[in-house]
């Protein structure tokens, strides 16, 4: 083989080349490592100088619950009505989780700023809360940084304690609007009350009915009346069987018996009676012996004459009528067998004023009666405008007693909107920094210089196999060229 040989010549040019390609690798090489432990050296300086200026951050951790039972108050009113109050769980609705409205109201300008205030810093300073909601409780945890661990506890507590000043405000507001608004339904109710009222006292005024009770009680003493009547009636019937069985026996009217009574009175009439009878026994005795000429038994006769005379003249003039001998023997309260019946005409007498006295009676309560019946007509007429305003008034008191103990109740319950929390978790003091973490730094780090060295590497490996593959084709094409 010559050395002008093509073949010869192509091994000569291809051994030059590889030696430059040799060296461009090298060159290549180096000056990917330069720049991988550039970035390095940059990315861990970077590390510890942000380790060595960063601000330390704390994080205080706490916990608030919001209870779900609803709470309800019912309030009965006596004889006028019922007033209720209840307010469901805060929970009630699905579609509506009160702790949401709770993380805005955290996480507002307003309470951040109230809680800034009491810190004596600005709202930027202080921050936002983290906050969460943990799934299936009522419960919601909050995270508070702060430049200190103490300063983060402060935080956690002027932001709960913004967070209660602003839900006592709410509910406050509530409280009151909702007062207003019942305010014109009470004043309404107040002013029916009190024109119903004076309604039934001006009709009570005129109509002199003051109660049902009145009608009730009047009926009661019709019904006595009535009863007392029965009685009275059956007692006069009673005395007139009795006065009438007893006139029958002595056969003298009670006018009769109370003539011989005016008689028996009379001294006068005893008198000449008393000597008509003496005069009439002597003569029976003078006639037993003498005839009816003798002197004596004529003297006699004559003296009875007289006293007979006067004795009927006497009693014409008592009894205000002609009587006679046989009237005056009727009238005699002595028996001519000598038994009295004195009593007998007393107790006649007795029975007619008894009698006269019961039908006296009777009338005067059938009369009584009837005034009293007219009155109850009358009564009955007006109950029933009276019962239609007492039960106006009635009405009247239940809807404003109603609505004046639900206003009430309505200010008992503030927590209707916004439920009460409960602090289940106080602010935590944290042991140690939440950031910068030198571990969590430097293992950051480690994986950010594995990642700029891998990639450089695959960088130089993806150079190096494009130039060794187009090295090969541009010797191909020579050697093919050449020959």
């Amino acid at each position: 083989m010559t050395a002008n040989d093509p073949m010869n010549q192509a091994l000569t040019d291809s051994s030059d080349d590889n030696s430059a390609m040799k060296k461009v690798k090298y060159w290549r090489y180096a000056r990917y490592a330069a720049i991988g432990l550039a970035a390095n050296a940059a990315l861990w300086g970077i590390t510890l100088i942000y380790l060595k200026t960063a601000k330390p951050v704390y994080t205080s951790g706490w916990a608030v619950i919001v209870p779900g039972a609803g709470s309800g108050v019912s309030v009965n009113l006596p004889e006028i009505g019922q007033a209720s109050s209840s307010s469901s769980s805060p929970f009630g609705s699905a579609s509506m989780d009160p702790r949401a409205n709770y993380q805005f109201l955290i996480t507002n300008e307003t309470v951040l700023e109230e809680a800034a205030t009491q810190l004596k810093i600005s709202a930027k300073q202080l921050g936002k809360p983290k906050v969460k909601l943990v799934d299936n409780t009522s419960i919601m945890e909050f995270e508070v940084a702060g430049p200190t661990a103490a300063d983060a506890q402060k935080r956690s507590r002027a932001i709960y304690e913004a967070l209660q000043t602003k839900l006592t405000q709410l509910r406050i507001e509530e409280v009151a609007k909702r007062e207003q608004g019942t305010q014109g339904t009470l004043t309404s109710s107040r002013q029916k009350l009190q024109q119903t009222q004076k309604n039934l006292s001006e009709y009570k005024a005129l109509s002199g009915l003051s109660s049902s009770d009145q009608v009730k009680d009047l009926s009661s003493n019709i019904e006595q009346l009535r009863k007392q009547r029965v009685e009275s009636f059956a007692q006069v019937q009673q005395m007139t069987t009795r006065l009438s069985q007893l006139s029958s026996d002595l056969n003298l009217t009670v006018p009769e018996a109370s003539n011989a009574f005016l008689l028996q009175a009379d001294q006068l009439f005893q008198q000449n009676l008393k000597d008509y009878n003496e005069s009439s026994a002597l003569l029976v005795v003078l006639k037993s012996k003498w005839g009816d000429n003798h002197p004596l038994v004529v003297k006699e006769a004559t003296r009875q004459e007289s006293a007979r005379v006067a004795m009927l003249d006497r009693a014409s003039s008592l009894l205000g009528r002609k009587v006679d001998r046989s009237t005056l023997q009727n009238l005699s309260i002595k028996s001519e067998s000598g038994s009295s019946r004195e009593s007998l005409f007393r107790d006649l007498v007795s029975m007619q004023a008894d009698q006269q006295g019961l039908v006296a009676q009777n009338e005067a309560l059938t009369d009584q009666i009837l005034e009293l019946e007219a009155r109850l007509k009358i009564l009955v007429q007006k109950q029933s405008k009276l019962d239609n305003l007492q039960r106006e008034v009635q009405i009247a008191e239940a809807v404003f007693a109603s609505t004046l103990a639900k206003l009430d109740l309505g200010k008992s319950d503030i927590f209707i909107s916004y439920p009460v929390t409960q602090l289940i978790s106080e602010p935590t003091l944290p042991d140690e920094k939440t950031s910068p973490k030198p571990s969590i730094v430097f293992v950051g780090a480690g994986v950010a210089s594995i990642f700029i060295t891998t990639g450089l590497a695959m960088l130089w490996w993806r150079k190096e196999t494009a130039l060794y593959i187009k090295g090969k084709i541009k010797l191909s094409q020579r050697a093919i060229a050449e020959s």
